[in-house]
């Protein structure tokens, strides 16, 4: 049953990728997209990446070293996206510290892509552990990249959570289910890598990853699609707190 090309692992592959190339349409049909567009093309992006390199995978003709090749430019794709989405979250959760807001989003955003750069650079001169270089480099890249992701956002949860900002419904939909994607990935490859772990039950990590994979992009359909329950709640101004002081000097250095 855990083995690779088994009806199993064929879809846990294929149906996720297929959903969100589904919910990128309903959100696109429903004006969501515009709302959150790094997110609408991170979801149609990194499915038509991973469904590529499924076709890859399963088609003879296709050779190891080009099949690593579509698995290097998804990931790049997948990771430059991903941090832009950090950015825009980012934005909108400080949304009322404007320049706050404006800042953190453009330092996310940019210091992201420039980590993605150097990890390139760091898995082309990895140790080579693999018949090819091209594999060690890829997992390397991708370990740094869901690292970088992890810490990004427990960053972004811990300082919401410290100024006790309120997250709009589908932003939070979002971040959750990259958290636990991104968590249970690291954690399992982690596993894999250094637990010195027999085939069948490193397997069983890989099935997990691509389990977990599946339930958030249901996540991500339930708090995009399903409308919140109307809440009656008085308007309640957001308190003094040492975010506005510092938005507030954020203003007068940039304003002329």
């Amino acid at each position: 049953m855990f083995r690779a090309h088994s009806l199993l692992w064929t879809y846990l592959w294929v149906a996720p990728n297929l959903l969100l190339l589904i919910l990128g349409f309903l959100i696109w049909k429903l004006g969501i997209a515009r709302k959150v567009p790094a997110f609408f093309a991170l979801a149609v992006l990194s499915a038509v990446s991973e469904l590529a390199v499924y076709a890859a995978d399963v088609l003879p003709t296709v050779g190891p070293r080009t099949f690593w090749g579509i698995n290097w430019v998804g990931l790049l794709i997948e990771g430059v996206l991903k941090f832009l989405l950090f950015g825009e979250i980012f934005s909108q959760v400080f949304g009322s510290y404007r320049s706050v807001a404006r800042l953190g989003r453009l330092l996310i955003q940019w210091v992201g892509v420039a980590l993605i750069l150097v990890a390139t650079a760091a898995a082309a001169y990895a140790p080579q552990n693999s018949r090819f270089g091209i594999v060690s480099g890829f997992h390397f890249l991708e370990q740094a990249v869901y690292l970088i992701e992890s810490g990004l956002l427990v960053f972004i949860f811990l300082f919401s959570f410290y100024f006790h900002l309120v997250w709009e419904r589908r932003l939070f939909g979002i971040t959750l289910g990259l958290s636990i994607s991104s968590c249970v990935h690291l954690a399992s490859w982690a596993l894999i890598d250094n637990g010195g772990l027999p085939d069948s039950k490193r397997m069983i990590l890989v099935f997990l990853n691509m389990a977990t994979y599946h339930v958030c992009v249901l996540i991500w359909f339930y708090y995009l699609l399903v409308p919140k329950k109307p809440a009656a709640k008085s308007a309640v101004s957001l308190p003094e707190n040492s975010l506005e002081a510092w938005n507030r000097e954020l203003e007068r250095l940039v304003q002329p």
